[in-house]
């Protein structure tokens, strides 16, 4: 079982960044990726970014390209998600996803909200 722990959420200012953390613990023995998704209030949970925890590549939903990005400290086992000019639409609860294989469904956090106001 993996255990999953977000942090650095918050209320900020449109134009402002945040830095988000998700800490693993627990079988962690391998990783082979961490996500980040996030749910906007009255939508659907929707993909944000994901790391390869072998190589460190990135992947990214097309509309944050450049806003938003993701790296890891593989020592801590921790993922963040670096966020920037933040809009109001970026408002909404972040969860960050863990993935043993390429086969493993994942293990997900309890999320940290983001509220961001214009």
């Amino acid at each position: 079982q993996v255990q999953l722990v977000e942090s650095g959420g918050g209320s900020v200012q449109a134009g402002d960044s945040l830095r988000l953390s998700c800490a693993a613990s627990g079988r962690t023995f391998t990783t082979y990726s961490m996500s980040w998704f996030r749910r906007a209030p009255g939508k659907e949970r929707e993909f944000v970014g994901s790391i390869a925890w072998s190589h460190g590549g990135t992947y990214y939903a097309d509309s944050l390209k450049g806003r938003f990005a993701i790296s890891r400290d593989s020592a801590r086992n921790t993922v963040y998600l670096q966020m920037s000019s933040l809009k109001s639409e970026d408002t909404g609860v972040y969860y960050c996803k863990h993935r043993r294989t390429s086969s493993d469904l994942g293990s997900w956090g309890q999320g940290t909200q983001v509220i961001v106001s214009s």
